[in-house]
């Protein structure tokens, strides 16, 4: 790359950065930052712990804006500082690594101008994902299993922490269901961009006569509701199941009726978590999954109605995959809503889908 057009790159994300600043409102959100701080250091701050508690995370979640652009902003203003050295030095090593560097800028700058459509009441929650084997017997128990180590691939990538709830493995090979919990910077805001049919077309390693398949798994998310959100969830609303939990976990997790299912028989709406070693942990990860589900189908019934006035007819139900995988004869995956295609499958399934999450949030926003 010449002088010139290392120049204008810079001029180019120092233009986008000056205008984040502004459109985010990151000047606000600092002071707010520094009321709260304030706050937190007074004495009487953990009389109402309760309340201390919303501060504190509201002060997390100002940070979860303006920390990763005070990174950025920093990087771009070393970078700045030195250019004028590399040109009088002529020194070509120097700005090729001041090139790498500049480009690793614009990739997290792209990354954060996502973030401003993450605008919904939830998008900064962690969330609860879960996968669920549909359509085509053990073939699909198998897509929901590589669907689920796409996933946890994907959070790897992001740094998320990933940990599994509950799982039900297939009768022969797969899951059946497979529940996670994702905690990260607006994990439910990209992982909302996933909910609904993933459609697999490949030869069956299970067919001896080497057919195509075509077998289905849903993708359901849902945000976690903190405590500053009522749900309310009445005893005599719930069925409560216990059962030995099933997999690696010890003697005592296999050998015990920790494990929880909980059903609430007004909605119909059903958890299971098995992860705890105990039943009392394992009934409170239930509740916990139970009250996002509930403000989430909440939510959902609010936006179809809303839709509905607006005279929007689009139709979420099984069958309406939002994305294919073809694995066979030829190798592609296209996502339905947005057009977005990969022919690397392989990257796909390793956890590269942030191509159909970005392209999904800047076509449908929040």
């Amino acid at each position: 790359m010449s002088y010139k057009e290392f120049e204008q790159q810079q001029l180019l994300i120092k233009n986008r950065l000056l205008h984040m600043w502004k459109y985010l409102d990151l000047g606000q959100r600092k002071e707010k930052i520094e009321a709260l701080e304030a706050l937190m250091s007074e004495s009487h701050f953990w009389d109402d712990s309760q309340e201390a508690q919303k501060v504190i995370g509201e002060v997390n979640e100002l940070k979860e804006w303006t920390e990763p652009y005070d990174e950025l902003n920093g990087r771009f203003l070393s970078i700045e500082s030195l250019y004028p050295e590399v040109v009088e030095a002529e020194d070509e090593e120097l700005l090729a690594d001041l090139q790498q560097e500049l480009c690793s800028i614009d990739k997290k700058l792209a990354e954060l101008e996502i973030r401003r459509m993450l605008s919904g009441e939830m998008d900064n929650k962690n969330c609860y994902l879960t996968v669920n084997s549909g359509a085509g017997g053990t073939e699909a128990c198998d897509w929901a299993l590589m669907l689920s180590r796409m996933y946890q691939r994907w959070a790897a990538r992001r740094g998320w922490d990933l940990e599994m709830l509950d799982c039900v493995d297939g009768d022969v090979a797969g899951v059946k269901s497979i529940t996670f919990k994702i905690s990260g910077p607006f994990a439910f805001g990209y992982c909302k961009a996933e909910k609904g049919v993933h459609r697999l077309v490949r030869i069956s390693p299970f067919d001896t006569n080497a057919k195509r398949h075509t077998s289905f798994a849903s993708i359901d998310v849902t945000p976690e509701v903190g405590d500053d959100i009522l749900i309310d969830i009445r005893s005599e609303d719930l069925r409560i199941d216990t059962y030995r939990a099933s997999g690696a976990g010890g003697q005592h997790v296999n050998k015990t009726d920790s494990a929880v299912r909980m059903t609430h028989i007004p909605s119909g709406v059903i958890v299971a978590c098995q992860k705890e070693r105990s039943q009392i942990q394992n009934r409170e990860a239930c509740l916990k999954m139970l009250k996002a589900k509930l403000y989430e189908k909440e939510a959902s019934e609010r936006k179809l109605k809303i839709d509905q006035m607006g005279g929007d007819k689009k139709e979420i139900a099984w069958g309406s995959q939002i994305r294919n995988y073809v694995f066979q004869p030829y190798t592609l995956v296209k996502d339905a809503r947005t057009g977005v295609e990969m022919g690397n499958i392989q990257a796909v399934m390793d956890g590269d889908i942030d191509p159909f999450v970005i392209a999904y949030l800047k076509e449908f926003g929040a």
